[in-house]
């Protein structure tokens, strides 16, 4: 039962079709899984066993009779508790929400999903309404790292990031608002793509608006092509959604990196001090695109640090998430959360325009270096996994998680497809590599991404 819950999605499918083991095989050994990691990882809010092997047993005999709903048919999916899932809680790290609520519909990635016949293993671990880069919250308590329980999963979609890692499910839908999916994934050496905005549809909109996007984390890139496949679908309930993609993700992964032109920016032209480990492994990937045929250049986009934009639109967001609860209420909220629900509270719709303007003018820059460069290349984060329970790495001295997220949340701002490609070890801790193209390129982040992975680029690194 243990290896399969080693395989990917791609290899699950492949062995229903050819009836080497079945659904209800699988989701037994990943339930066992999850069940297994919880006290030490704590990636999960709530399993839902009856129902997945309910939805199991349905789906082996769809493959039984050769009627099976596609590739995802009978595969194993956990769900970040953000999302909406049908006849499950979403409580969102929260106390403040009520389980008892009517819990009658999916989100419209979930809705994907259940159409194609996939298996709902359970609800994994966020923080307080996804609001920072790690995972602990006042409901769930602290989500550890599967390579090291000391050290933080990273956030805000840690539990998906652990469950993937530690095999509870090849498959996991997060979210991403500045970086969600991309620093679990870097933290805990899985793979994940923050799609370009409204790729995937998203309901209900997020307070914190056009920031917020849903997106894959998976064993792979090949995978998560896969699942794009799936959810990548318009939503009528999403009115910023996007019209069907050209064509199907899993068939645009093959093109390689030969003769694509990639800017590899180590540092954001020096503004981000980088741990030298880091570095050194980011940059031995990065020597290895350029060995498969990629052109290759070093050097930066116009890029100054939006941080106090992105601040803006984001404490705007928490304060809006939280504006209609009492103040017996707020007193159960994060500590931290409260605090920039507070500075959200004070900002002004000038203020918030402002910042509209900068984000604006970044998607100028950036589209415009994408004239260039079809791909930018950095680090996934500066910094391997720190102490679990903790906002910042202990003596950095950042006052919030933004301050060792530099890479991720200006392509929040940007509404670029951007992922995080495990590609190495530094002090036995997983490093990531991020790979950025222009708006709709979706496609070219996924074929690099692969292209790594054919490569034998994989965590064995330094």
């Amino acid at each position: 039962m243990s290896e399969l819950t080693e395989l990917t999605a791609t290899r699950l499918a492949d062995g229903y079709r050819k009836g080497e083991f079945g659904p209800v095989e699988v989701t037994r050994a990943a339930l066992r899984r999850a069940e297994e990691i919880q006290p030490e990882v704590n990636a999960f809010v709530r399993l839902l066993a009856d129902d997945a092997l309910e939805r199991a047993a349905a789906s082996e005999e769809r493959w039984r009779r050769g009627e099976q709903l596609g590739p995802l048919d009978g595969v194993p999916v956990t769900v970040k508790d953000i999302l909406l899932l049908r006849g499950a809680p979403t409580l969102k790290g929260s106390r403040t929400v009520d389980p008892a609520g009517r819990w009658d519909e999916d989100a419209p990635s979930v809705a994907r999903l259940r159409e194609r016949g996939a298996v709902f293993l359970g609800k994994t671990t966020t923080p307080e309404f996804g609001w920072k880069g790690v995972t602990d919250s006042p409901l769930s308590g602290v989500t550890r790292n599967p390579h090291d329980p000391t050290r933080t999963a990273g956030g805000s979609s840690g539990g998906a990031a652990a469950a993937v890692a530690l095999g509870a499910g090849p498959l996991a839908l997060g979210t991403d608002g500045g970086g969600s999916v991309r620093i679990p994934a870097a933290f805990c050496g899985i793979f994940a793509l923050k799609p370009t905005y409204g790729r995937v549809p998203l309901y209900p909109a997020s307070a914190f608006g056009t920031l917020a996007h849903v997106g894959p984390m998976t064993r792979d890139a090949a995978d998560a092509a896969l699942l794009m496949d799936a959810i990548a679908a318009p939503d009528s309930r999403d009115w910023s959604g996007l019209p069907p993609a050209p064509g199907p993700f899993s068939e645009a992964l093959g093109g390689g990196v030969r003769g694509l032109r990639v800017a590899f920016s180590p540092s954001l032209g020096g503004q981000v001090r980088v741990d030298p480990a880091v570095a050194a492994v980011v940059r031995r990937a990065v020597e290895r695109l350029a060995g498969l045929g990629a052109y290759v250049e070093e050097t930066d986009p116009d890029l100054a640090d939006p941080v106090e934009a992105f601040h803006a639109l984001w404490f705007a967001g928490a304060a809006r998430v939280t504006q209609a609860l009492g103040r017996e209420q707020r007193e159960r909220l994060d500590p931290g959360l409260r605090e920039i629900c507070r500075a959200g509270g004070r900002l002004s719709a000038l203020d918030y325009l402002a910042a509209v303007d900068v984000r604006m003018d970044l998607g100028r820059r950036m589209g415009r270096f994408h004239d260039t460069y079809d791909l930018l290349v950095t680090p996934t984060l500066p910094v391997t996994a720190f102490e679990a329970g903790a906002e910042v790495p202990r003596g950095s001295g950042h006052r919030r998680w933004t301050g060792w997220t530099p890479f991720t949340y200006p392509f929040n701002m940007t509404q670029q497809p951007a992922a995080s490609v495990p590609v190495g070890l530094a002090y036995g801790l997983p490093v990531g590599l991020q790979l950025v193209a222009a708006r709709h390129r979706d496609d070219l982040v996924l074929r690099a991404a692969h292209a790594l992975y054919e490569a034998g680029v994989t965590l064995s690194g330094s």
